[in-house]
């Protein structure tokens, strides 16, 4: 079985994905943080992240694996490397929208996606799962929250993380990611005809969670 999870940043779709695949023993697929992990490759590698041409050859010359730890943590391998605190550092989500809305890069990582999701039972959140990735995903749900709410929980994990940054920073950063998800041409955000939309914004993570497995179990 294939459950996709879709939404804009801060919703809380990522924590809800990897809390559910545990719960299910379900594989968790992180797909933004294929894409983060390209952007920490480029960035180090001082690689223009906007032009398209090198951002696709880097793309295709690139090892990026998911790996489901015990504790449902996940790693993140580039090249064979743990980069899993490294992705979620500020300079990575200032650049990685832009790197995702590359076509050939995109290309790359959906041949990915499919990969690891196949052939085995899979929860995969993104921006594109159910309408591109897995279109005939067996369940398909869109996460959302209000922007301030959403602002409010990505600041908090920012800081958890022991990152020293303001809310005004973030709420900069999700307005600039929300305008570039959802207005790119290859795969935009956005929900899918037949996925169930979920407001977050006076949910608790344990209560979104109870309420996906509730819709995946009807």
């Amino acid at each position: 079985m294939i459950i996709a999870i879709d939404g804009p940043a801060g919703a809380g779709k990522s924590t809800v994905a990897k809390l559910l695949a545990r719960k299910m023993g379900f594989l968790y697929i992180d797909t933004g943080a294929m894409y983060r992990a390209l952007t920490l490759k480029a960035l180090e590698n001082s690689i223009d992240v906007e032009n398209s041409e090198l951002m696709s050859a880097l793309a295709h010359n690139t090892g990026i694996d998911l790996i489901n730890n015990a504790d449902g943590s996940l790693k993140v391998l580039l090249d064979g490397c743990d980069v899993s605190k490294e992705i979620r550092e500020p300079r990575i989500t200032k650049f990685v929208s832009l790197v995702a809305k590359i076509k050939g890069v995109r290309d790359v990582m959906l041949e990915n996606q499919r990969r690891l999701g196949k052939g085995q039972n899979s929860i995969l959140d993104g921006r594109d799962i159910g309408t591109v990735v897995f279109p005939d995903a067996e369940k398909k749900f869109y996460i959302d929250a209000n922007f301030q709410e959403r602002v409010s929980r990505r600041h908090k994990e920012l800081i958890g993380l022991g990152q020293k940054i303001s809310a005004a920073d973030v709420e900069m950063d999700l307005s600039n990611r929300d305008k570039i998800d959802s207005t790119r041409e290859v795969a935009p955000l956005k929900k899918a005809d037949d996925a169930i939309y979920i407001d977050t914004t006076k949910l608790t993570i344990e209560e979104v969670v109870a309420k996906l497995f509730q819709e995946i179990n009807r």
